[in-house]
């Protein structure tokens, strides 16, 4: 959709300081920036006219080994993998000085996926059919749109 609005979500985790996550979130973006500034459009887009950050509280994370070679996965990571195994274009960071762990997510959402006002979820009560519904989103418009649901400002 041309000219829709544009925000730039990002997940972080809960037990850093409010400073620490502002400032994991924007390594996370600049990452975004090194891998899309110029090759997606929406990013464009958002840079010139949106620029407009939802910091999230993400949950855990941990990258480090513990005996026998299991790597714990952290809600944070768990989200990772979620948003790459539907096919959300994510910028990431992992701090060196947190022993590499992920500190941050990014991603880019559309006005579909946040504004419930302009366009509401689907009830029983809607005269459209499901099916003419599900036609106005796509599929990653659903997915984020259930994923980020439950999640609370940082």
């Amino acid at each position: 959709m041309e000219n829709e609005e544009l925000r730039m979500y990002g997940l972080v985790p809960y037990n850093l300081s409010p400073i620490q996550q502002g400032i994991q979130f924007g390594h996370a973006l600049q990452e975004y920036n090194n891998n899309f500034f110029g090759v997606r459009d929406k990013f464009t887009e958002w840079n010139l006219n949106w620029k407009t950050f939802i910091v999230l509280n993400g949950g855990t994370t941990n990258n480090s080994l513990i005996s026998g070679g299991v790597t714990p996965r952290g809600t944070l990571n768990k989200h990772l993998d979620s948003l790459w195994d539907n096919g959300i274009e994510v910028g990431t960071f992992y701090e060196p000085d947190l022993g590499n762990q992920l500190t941050a997510i990014v991603f880019l959402v559309g006005e579909k996926v946040f504004n419930k006002t302009k366009y509401p979820d689907w009830d029983t009560k809607m005269v459209e059919s499901q099916i003419e519904y599900n036609k106005r989103f796509t599929k990653e418009e659903v997915f984020l749109r259930e994923f980020l649901d439950p999640f609370k400002f940082a």
